[in-house]
């Protein structure tokens, strides 16, 4: 535990946390748009949830539990927490130091929040991806609450000459009840930080029971107020004295090179002083910059009129005959014939052959593109054999390994200043633009900002992959399935690592394919090849996205081909509680869990199937022209259940009336978070499903803003969403909750189109079949 003798020292950095009456959720009351947060049951007293395992130490520099690291008390009694990921919305940078405050008994009006530079050797893996945060952090950030807890007691109880066990840390104060004596933590911060370190054996953690923040759901993200009085700090807003401004034309085919260019007409613009080729790596090259040519101006206005002034000439490369309706063709041709066996139990083909009836669905989904509301920047400063960067990055510490590799300094060099992301969604994993940034300052000898337009944002992305998903079910004469054959084909992310890269890797299958958790005798898995022609890379819930959009979509063909209700369907699938066993799985992902702790549970998938049915409604009697759609999903060891009410007018216009959305995320931190982000999986969700398509002509990205790569706007939204988050547990550890939301969204809208209109949708996006 830092003392902070110069109070002044973190002044500037950031302020207190404040309670203000300007929130998110009092804006959308006042504009009438309905809605709720419904926790499923009360909560109960629990033991302290440190029985269970996580894959943190397996993760890049695993986990560091510290206090001196993660917390610093100022005289003053301020107590400044350190927090080590990145906020894009998700609310870590409130979540995680509102653990520690909890179990050290800070009071949060008393705290503040700092962000974390980029540095895994001092903070621990630092990716904010995977929806891991608060699932790999919980634990040890209540250790590091309760390591700072008792050095202050043992701070209290040495200066007053009594026995440790008679003082109790209590709201910002240590208490002697017996003398009434109390100190508060701004006076024993100096004597605390003398005392050791606390072994990690030795701690006791809160019972639950006695949470003052945890899973109340009473404090706002820290930032709150500087979001919504536009006063926060995104990476577009950084600006450094004696700074150049950069726009870059970058190969518009993937794997293409630069061959020439003419700058004549691009100096002439005012304010551009120079033009220079940046550095591209052979493709594949994991985040490494495309390359090309960039203008360097005073202003990023006269940067980019001078890039539409170049004249480049591109080879276009390997990749130049890149066409999205031809490699649809291939892909469904692969997943029409036999592919690599990624799971097989029993007999499919015998069980088909002998099916009384067989369902087949083959299911399209195109790529699509992040399209995070601040696109790609980055600042950088490169002086000598030093560089720092500020950058809105999901992996501080991973950007800033590549800087130091792209530079050939050491990492300890380099420096990258972490800001607020204007959204993520897993691009601003990849540090592509911080690379470029750093590259440009140390060619110009100054501060570069590096600003993407939605344009570069769409047309240079790391695509979520474009996939064909085919599934055959055969049914006996009773209706019940025995037969499962599922083929996935899609170009994989391991592309954007590694050449020739045809098949997905494990964490792909992983995600809704080999983890199939229905209950039938007979069940294969395949994976065709597909070779990837642009760059690929993650998205918000992966290739969960097609698995549950083709997975859930045939339940309800399923229920409609044996006349069964699409809930009573899912639930005859999923089987009876119990933990899935496969043994059939090479190197099965698990998210990077232990399976121990983190299990396949049907019991926990039926809940939230239940518990969405009876919350929101299933089987009400809705107006003619409505439907009820429902899917479940089991993503980031979430379990989430979701039910849409559509209606489709005579002209094809969507109307979503309500949402349901059911997620057992075991042990929960902040329930207002959960329940923002699986608002925003509905938005997300309903955008991808009526509007998400990237295509390409002559290798080309055809689209480039959102005239021609919408998301829904307001009078599209969902009139209601509904949140239930199911109450967990004794020990259940925690579990993601920022990207299971979305894939269960698009199967439970089609499905309700399908009860509205009888019209099947097996292609994404929707939106123009539903005009026809």
């Amino acid at each position: 535990m830092n003392i902070i003798v110069k109070p002044d020292k973190f002044e500037k950095t950031e302020k207190h946390t404040r309670v203000e009456n300007v929130s998110r959720r009092t804006i959308l009351k006042g504009l009438g748009i309905a809605g709720g947060l419904v926790l499923a049951a009360p909560l109960t007293s629990r033991k302290a949830f440190a029985g269970y395992q996580t894959g943190a130490d397996k993760m890049p520099h695993g986990t560091v539990v510290d206090p001196h690291v993660f917390v610093a008390i100022a005289p003053d009694g301020i107590v400044t927490i350190i927090a080590h990921r990145s906020e894009m919305g998700t609310g870590v940078r409130t979540s995680l130091p509102m653990i520690v405050a909890d179990e050290m008994e800070a009071d949060w009006s008393r705290v503040h929040v700092k962000q974390a530079h980029g540095d895994e050797t001092k903070f621990g893996n630092q990716d904010t991806d995977g929806s891991r945060s608060t699932r790999h952090y919980l634990i040890p950030m209540r250790q590091i609450g309760a390591s700072a807890k008792a050095m202050l007691e043992a701070a209290a109880a040495k200066r007053w000459g009594v026995p440790v066990s008679e003082v109790k840390a209590a709201n910002h104060e240590v208490v002697h009840a017996a003398s009434n004596r109390r100190l508060g933590f701004g006076e024993l911060a100096t004597d605390a930080a003398a005392q050791p370190v606390p072994k990690i054996a030795d701690l006791r953690l809160k019972d639950p029971k006695d949470f003052r923040y945890m899973g109340k759901g009473q404090v706002g993200i820290v930032d709150l107020h500087d979001i919504t009085t536009g006063t926060a700090t995104y990476g577009i807003d950084t600006r450094l004295p004696g700074m150049k401004y950069a726009a870059i034309a970058r190969p518009p085919v993937t794997g293409g090179k630069l061959v020439s260019f003419d700058d004549k007409e691009a100096l002439k613009i005012s304010g551009v002083e120079k033009v220079i080729e940046v550095k591209g790596w052979p493709w594949p090259s994991k985040f490494q910059p495309l390359g090309g040519v960039a203008v360097i101006a005073r202003n990023t206005g006269a940067a980019i009129k001078g890039r539409d002034a170049l004249k480049v000439v591109w080879d276009d490369g390997e990749n130049a005959k890149y066409e999205s309706a031809a490699y649809r063709t291939e892909l469904e041709k692969a997943a029409r014939n036999p592919g690599l066996v990624v799971r097989n139990e029993g007999d499919v083909d015998a069980a088909l052959k002998g099916a009384d009836k067989v369902v087949v669905g083959e299911y399209y989904l195109p790529h699509l593109a992040h399209v995070s509301m601040e696109p790609p920047v980055a600042v950088a400063n490169v002086t000598g054999d030093k560089a720092e960067v500020w950058a809105p990055v999901q992996s501080p510490g991973g950007t800033r390994d590549d800087v130091a590799k792209t530079l050939g300094i050491p990492v300890e060099n380099v420096t990258v200043n972490v800001t607020l992301l204007g959204g993520g969604f897993g691009r601003k994993s990849k540090c592509d633009f911080a690379l470029e940034a750093v590259l440009l300052s140390k060619a110009v000898g100054a501060p570069v900002k590096v600003q993407w337009t939605r344009e570069d944002d769409v047309r240079h992305d790391f695509l979520h992959t474009v996939s064909v998903e085919r599934i055959e079910a055969g049914l006996d004469k009773s209706g019940k399935v025995v037969a499962w054959r599922h083929r996935s084909a899609a170009p994989t992310i391991a592309s954007t690592f590694a050449a020739k890269a045809v098949h997905a890797a494990p964490f792909e299958l992983g995600m809704g394919l080999v983890d199939m958790p229905f209950e039938i005798a007979n069940v294969r898995c395949e994976n065709p090849e597909a070779v990837a022609h642009t760059r690929i890379g993650w998205f918000r819930s992966v290739s969960n996205i097609p698995r549950a959009f083709a997975v859930q979509s045939m339940v309800g063909e399923l229920a409609h081909a044996t006349g069964r209700d699409q809930k009573e369907m899912l639930l005859e699938l999923i089987g009876k509680p119990r933990i899935v066993k496969l043994d059939s799985v090479k190197d099965l992902w698990n998210y990077g869990e232990p399976y121990d702790s983190y299990p396949i549970d049907t019991g926990r998938l039926r809940r939230v199937v239940e518990v969405v049915a009876d919350k929101g409604g299933w089987g009400r009697s809705v107006p003619k022209g409505h439907g009820l759609g429902i899917a479940a999903h089991r993503s980031f060891v979430s379990y989430v259940a979701t039910i849409v009410e559509v209606s489709v007018d005579d002209k094809g216009k969507l109307t979503v009336h309500q949402v349901d959305t059911a997620i057992d995320c075991g042990t929960y931190v902040n329930p207002e978070r959960i329940q923002s982000q699986i608002e925003g999986a509905a938005i997300m969700g309903l955008s991808l499903a009526k509007y998400g398509e990237i295509t390409f002509k002559d290798g080309k990205v055809q689209q480039g803003n959102f005239d021609d790569f919408p998301v829904v706007r307001i009078d599209e939204a969902p009139l209601v969403t509904n949140v239930h988050i199911v109450p967990f547990e004794a020990e259940t550890p925690p579990s993601g909750v920022g990207e299971p939301g979305v894939p269960p969204f698009a199967p439970a809208l089609v499905n309700a189109i399908f009860a509205a209109t009888g019209k099947r949708l097996r292609n994404m996006p929707i939106g123009k079949q539903l005009e026809t």
